[in-house]
């Protein structure tokens, strides 16, 4: 799947592999939801899993990928599927050129006239604190290690279109709703540095729609990414995702017509719940809307290497 700035392309899927997730994807498993200190989720599983070796290299160009990538990943499929069923349940594999160790995985919802896309996206990358290294990565393949944490990553982002070509989906139009995000520079020289609204605007919308008071650090529901507002997804199962849609389909119904007085409002000052112009668009939040995250805790604590993590529960 190749990314553009407003499209993302479907460019290659593997039956194989989709049928290891639809032949594994039955029943539920237990894990818990975590934040490390880096605020990179994961779920730690009741298992260990054993995560190959995968190749590193791969020409942007080509939209296939090597024989050997893929008889890794269908390894590795294999082995974390049955562990996280409902995870993977009901998605279809999509090769992405420019970030192969990220595979990724996608679903599609339609909410009233607008579609939805889901994507998973399986972070292969070894991380020291995180994993047991079994052998030493090179310069032209990953580190083969095994864990009990599976860091990925859940987004849904709305449409504007779906393009099929020869009745199967060749691309995505994403509905884009916010003009700008880069509003300058700072620095001189070489220390120039662009200026860019996405987290102040991610702090906006994830508050806007939070419950009063609620804390979720490192955890923001509405992010600002595709120059749009999209969802990040930590109930992964079939229901809980198609629960959060309609979540995000309002919210974006709610702030588009918005936009332009919020974007101008971050341009000069930097997110705050005490900025004008979100206390007077959050007094028009329905309670109601605030629902899903009530029950939503995030608990720091030290792991067994004395590092932070973060516990995400549901106190219901």
């Amino acid at each position: 799947m190749a990314k553009l700035q407003d499209e993302i392309r479907v460019n290659y899927t593997n039956g194989e592999i989709n049928s290891i997730i639809s032949d594994r994807t039955h029943g539920l498993s237990t894990f818990t939801r975590h934040f490390n200190q880096n605020e990179e989720f994961f779920l730690k599983l009741d298992e260990e899993f054993f995560v190959p070796s995968f190749p590193i290299h791969h020409d942007v160009s080509s939209q296939t990928p090597t024989e050997r990538y893929l008889e890794t990943l269908k390894i590795f499929l294999s082995g974390v599927v049955p562990l996280v069923p409902q995870v993977f349940g009901e998605l279809t594999y999509f090769f992405d050129p420019t970030d192969i160790l990220k595979p990724g995985f996608f679903q599609l919802y339609k909410m009233g006239d607008t579609h939805y896309l889901y994507i998973l996206k399986v972070d292969l990358g070894f991380k020291t604190h995180d994993h047991i290294l079994i052998q030493q990565g090179t310069n032209d393949s990953t580190a083969e290690y095994r864990t009990q944490n599976l860091f990925l990553e859940g987004t849904v982002i709305p449409l504007e279109s779906v393009e099929k070509l020869d009745t199967k989906i060749s691309s995505f139009k994403i509905k884009q709703t916010i003009d700008q995000v880069w509003i300058g520079e700072t620095g001189r020289g070489y220390m120039v540095q662009g200026i860019w609204i996405d987290h102040e605007l991610t702090k906006f919308f994830t508050k806007l729609f939070l419950p009063p008071q609620k804390r979720t650090y490192p955890y923001y529901p509405f992010q600002c990414k595709y120059k749009t507002i999209c969802q990040e997804i930590i109930d992964f199962d079939a229901q809980g995702r198609k629960k959060s849609a309609p979540y995000l389909h309002r919210a974006l119904t709610f702030v588009t017509p918005l936009m332009k007085v919020i974007q101008k409002s971050l341009q000069t000052e930097d997110f705050s719940e005490d900025l004008p112009v979100f206390k007077a668009i959050k007094r028009r939040v329905p309670p109601s809307w605030n629902e899903l995250w009530e029950d939503l805790t995030i608990k720091p604590y030290l792991n067994d290497q004395d590092m932070k993590e973060y516990l995400i529960e549901n106190r219901s």
